[in-house]
């Protein structure tokens, strides 16, 4: 909702400015369609030119993002801990039994009671891969912290793509309103006979390109690709997470001194109070 008030702020302040310092809108509208077929038909040609199918299928998706939202939200975080202190205390007690979860979790009934996080690839296959490397003695912290950091920076980089490419075509848009200005002013140079009413007329169409072009590319690609960024950083704290809860599981910490861990590194406007977890985590273990 605060994307869609920031959009309509921008356009009100713009436009309304311009009408309100005595600007013809008329001008304006009359050559927009043209001026934006020329110039957002050759931003999205060169994105598709730039970039393959999964990163514009990936880049659709982000900016939908961008109105909704991080993915992650608070009471995922607090899910998040209860999964991994329901995990990390199985393999203190029954590590055969672990390994029954770990490798088939979409099946497994702790996973099961968490299926935000179940149904999220990335999150599985790092909880999974991380507790079958301690199971097959692969437990030096310091190796295992490496190795997940290789793979979280593999996913971040993969995340940013979508904000990458947004911010390549924001790049691009005031030289493509410049090349729409230039043919606009080619069309009025073939009308040089007429009067100057009519060529003020074909010269404030002709500027209509360069202003578009400045102003999709500050006013609303850029700030989408800035946006998309934040998301995706803020997405990806929700497995920097797993990493610090493991890896202080793999230091043999007990696992509410883990999960502490992992709240700490929570962000703080998702973090949940000492309290809320523990009164969380001692329903799982009733639970059980």
């Amino acid at each position: 909702m605060i994307g869609v008030a920031g959009i309509a702020i921008t356009f009100v302040m713009v436009f309304g400015g311009y009408i309100a310092a005595g600007g013809k809108l008329s001008i304006i509208l009359h050559s927009l369609p043209f001026e934006l077929m020329m110039i957002g038909g050759a931003a999205v040609g060169a994105f598709v030119l730039s970039n393959d199918m999964g990163t514009i299928k990936h880049t659709a998706s982000a900016i939908g993002k961008v109105f909704k939202g991080p993915k992650w939200k608070a009471q995922d975080y607090q899910d998040l801990l209860c999964l991994l202190f329901e995990l990390i205390r199985l393999g203190r007690q029954n590590p055969v039994e672990l390994e029954t979860h770990v490798e088939n979790p979409h099946e497994s009934p702790i996973f099961g009671k968490y299926p935000r996080i179940q149904h999220d690839h990335t999150a599985v296959e790092l909880i999974c891969d991380t507790l079958r490397s301690a199971s097959l003695n692969y437990d030096d912290p310091n190796q295992v912290e490496e190795v997940l950091d290789k793979a979280l920076e593999i996913e971040k980089h993969h995340a940013l793509h979508p904000a990458h490419a947004l911010q390549h075509m924001a790049d691009g848009l005031p030289a493509l309103g410049i090349v729409a200005a230039v043919l606009g002013v080619i069309k009025t140079m073939g009308s040089i006979d007429q009067p100057p009413e009519v060529l003020g007329k074909l010269i404030g169409g002709a500027l209509v390109g360069t202003f578009l072009g400045v102003f999709l590319a500050y006013g609303l690609v850029g700030p989408f690709a800035n946006k998309a960024r934040s998301v995706a950083e803020a997405d990806h704290q929700f497995y920097v997470l797993i990493r610090e809860v493991l890896v202080a599981n793999l230091h043999n910490h007990a696992p509410n001194i883990c999960v502490e861990v992992g709240r700490q590194n929570t962000p703080h406007a998702l973090r949940p109070s000492f309290n809320a977890l523990d009164e969380a985590l001692r329903s799982t273990r009733n639970a059980a």
